[in-house]
């Protein structure tokens, strides 16, 4: 697919907004990437502006790093049963993730599945092969992307090429799989985090009435 002079201008505009973000992070000695269609580049409109912070780190650091952006919500979230439950920060412009228990040593996997930067990386303007919502393998080229049924592939050369563990590549099929079966379905928790209360003190009291997110939060 070769992209057009609006595209390439569109992905510059939110290439520029994770840029702003990371770098007041990264000056707060927080480091951070960002995920998904702008790091790979098959950008849209409705594209949003995912950031991680791949640490462990306590959630007021965090706020304080981004009290000069407008946050709309604040909010817990665990995409699947299977990841760790995070907290995440959403602004105007982006939405900036961070774990709220300790990350398995594969966690990362997940966002490399679907492509990932670092702030050096979007700094040299890189882009990452990945995998989209669709299943298909986006592979950036010179003049704009191709595509890739991933779900025709070989599960293990795909996890190769992406630099995972085959584990991720088969649990995030079953879950796009799914997804395209019965349509959208959200994260597993999605809980806002009331005004003056921290993400750590919400996460205890859900845990105190959801044996579940109890059992995980021992588990990571």
């Amino acid at each position: 697919m070769k992209y057009s002079h609006e595209r390439w201008k569109l992905l510059a505009e939110k290439r520029k907004i994770a840029e702003e973000i990371m770098d007041t992070l990264e000056n707060h000695g927080i480091p951070s990437i960002v995920y998904g269609s702008v790091a790979r580049g098959d950008v849209k409109k409705s594209s949003d502006v995912d950031i991680f912070i791949p640490l462990n780190i306590p959630s007021y650091k965090v706020e304080l790093a981004l009290r000069d952006f407008s946050i709309l919500e604040r909010r817990i979230i665990q995409a699947t049963p299977n990841y760790a439950i995070k907290g995440e920060i959403a602004l105007d412009m982006a939405n900036v993730s961070f774990p709220l228990v300790k990350m398995r040593d594969k966690e990362l996997d997940f966002y490399r599945f679907g492509g990932f930067l670092d702030l050096d990386m979007l700094r040299r303007d890189e882009r990452v092969a990945g995998v989209d919502k669709r299943l298909m393998l986006i592979v950036p080229v010179k003049d704009g992307h191709m595509e890739i049924p991933a779900n025709e592939m070989d599960k293990s050369e795909l996890a190769d090429y992406l630099d995972v563990g085959i584990e991720i590549v088969e649990e995030r099929f079953r879950v796009l799989e799914r997804r395209r079966e019965i349509g959208r379905t959200g994260v597993f928790v999605n809980e806002p985090v009331p005004e003056f209360e921290s993400f750590e003190s919400h996460l205890s009291s859900l845990a105190l009435e959801n044996v579940f997110l109890r059992r995980r939060m021992k588990l990571f």
